[in-house]
């Protein structure tokens, strides 16, 4: 079998709608990767911190579910942001052996903003587009996630 020359010299995706996608998302990667290194975060530190941000007192478990880590993973996880001061435990009042975790940094603030800096950058420039073209590019955009998860 003969390897064919046309589909070696085009590009994926060969779309211009895929390539615009494939460049936020290497984009809002990029961006999120400068805000880790800048707070001094990994990956899963800066998942968690934000979870726990959007629902505050979420117990070990809720983070653990939300993130795909063990018990044991989520536990080192809230300890690390607890020493760096991003959250704090609190036990729960009726059962002593729960805790509930919540953020005690301000993620609208420096430097802890960084970490949604670039998503509130495109949520601006979408609030100037014409309401009815956005509403229009939002259904065109779900319908292909819904079209790729199969």
């Amino acid at each position: 079998m003969q390897p064919s020359s046309e589909a070696s010299s085009t590009p994926f995706p060969a779309s211009e709608l895929g390539r615009a996608l494939l460049a936020y998302g290497e984009e809002r990667r990029i961006a999120a990767g400068e805000a880790r290194r800048e707070l001094g975060l990994n990956e899963l530190d800066a998942r968690a911190l934000l979870f726990v941000a959007e629902n505050p007192g979420a117990r070990p478990s809720h983070v653990r579910d939300h993130l795909g880590i063990t018990s044991a993973g989520v536990t080192t996880l809230i300890d690390r942001l607890v020493q760096r001061g991003a959250v704090r435990r609190d036990l729960d009042a009726e059962d002593r052996r729960v805790n509930h975790i919540t953020a005690i940094v301000d993620l609208d603030a420096p430097p802890w903003c960084a970490l949604r800096a670039f998503d509130a950058r495109i949520e601006e420039a979408a609030s100037r587009m014409d309401a009815a073209e956005a509403g229009r590019l939002a259904a065109l955009l779900d319908q292909l996630v819904a079209s790729a998860r199969g």
